[in-house]
């Protein structure tokens, strides 16, 4: 069995990469998180190149591919940090392509695809969905209760401040509006699935930044990477990123080719993806020493997306339940 990308994934992985790395330099990054602001001019650009509709099929207006090459792009635009409505327009395209029926699939998803039409999704909790991406900007928003999912207008919400400055979040009312026809299950799997790639993206940029300044970095005329405090914290960096990566394209593909053990595999993926993300950029900065904690390097950015992307659409604990009630392992509690 081939577990490698084939030749069209690689393509598309190292075009995402150029284009990223070129377009959100960490100067300009740090410029769009101060402001609280996106570069539409590179969605503009994303959109052009087809990004948006990358999973959905071309029958509504995407490129047909899946959820493999979608994560190849949440891996890259996770490394690089980018302020982007990407992630929030992907998760609803997502669900409504699971969830959505025929009549909604047609309705919604073009826009979607195009870019056109910004979408998100939330979760709700009690009366309202307390963090949603970009929902002061999407024209659709889908809210998730349950075993339920309801489309709504947008924009909608209230700002909400949190850690991650790079992704604007807003709290949404619940209200009504059309529901979807389907199980949204699927979908919030998939949209699981999308994050952990992300968080894989985060921890490989923090391990690269990491390794960098142990060579760089002398104490006694010795790089620090030769001490094995800092040596052995650098192999344990890159064992959690390769599991996490590892997770993460396997639940990419069971949407794919195996549907039915996606839960499963989704819940895996997050989870560790979720614990991952955090430990490695927490080593990245103890790596860094005293120079980490400042405001003035980028590293922060990194830690605080890491942190936000663990507890949206399910924390670490929350998939870790989630895994041992599908395995048949209910009775099984975690403690942290």
């Amino acid at each position: 069995m081939n577990f490698d990308l084939n030749d069209d994934q690689r393509s598309i992985k190292a075009t995402a990469a150029e284009f990223l790395a070129a377009r959100f330099k960490p100067d300009h990054v740090r410029e769009l998180a101060e402001a609280g602001s996106y570069d539409e001019g590179v969605w503009k650009e994303m959109c052009e190149l087809g990004w948006p509709g990358i999973f959905i099929p071309e029958e509504h207006g995407g490129q047909g591919l899946g959820q493999v090459e979608l994560v190849v792009l949440m891996e890259e635009l996770g490394r690089v940090l980018a302020p982007s409505p990407f992630f929030s327009n992907a998760a609803a395209g997502l669900v409504i392509q699971t969830a959505g029926s025929e009549e909604q699939r047609a309705r919604w998803l073009p826009g979607i695809a195009s870019g056109e039409l910004r979408g998100t999704v939330g979760e709700v909790s009690g009366d309202r969905a307390p963090l949603v991406a970009d929902a002061d900007s999407a024209e659709l928003i889908v809210l998730l209760d349950g075993d339920s999912a309801t489309v709504v207008e947008g924009p909608l919400g209230e700002r909400v401040e949190t850690l991650d400055s790079t992704r604007r979040f807003s709290a949404v009312e619940a209200r009504a509006g059309e529901q979807l026809a389907g199980d949204p299950e699927p979908g919030r799997d998939r949209i699981a699935g999308a994050l952990a790639a992300e968080l894989v993206g985060v921890a490989q940029q923090t391990l690269d930044m990491a390794v960098d300044y142990a060579k760089q970095r002398k104490q006694f005329d010795t790089p620090i990477g030769a001490y094995q405090g800092v040596s052995h914290r650098c192999a344990q960096m890159l064992l959690e990123v390769e599991g996490a990566r590892a997770a993460a394209y396997y639940a990419a593909w069971a949407a794919d080719a195996e549907p039915e053990t996606l839960a499963l595999a989704a819940s895996m993926a997050k989870a560790y993806a979720s614990d991952a993300g955090w430990r490695v950029t927490a080593s990245s900065l103890q790596v860094h020493g005293g120079i980490g904690f400042t405001w003035e390097h980028d590293l922060h950015f990194f830690l605080k997306r890491a942190k936000v992307d663990g507890h949206l659409f399910g924390t670490a604990r929350e998939h870790r339940d989630r895994v041992a009630a599908l395995s048949g392992l209910g009775l099984l509690t975690t403690t942290r």
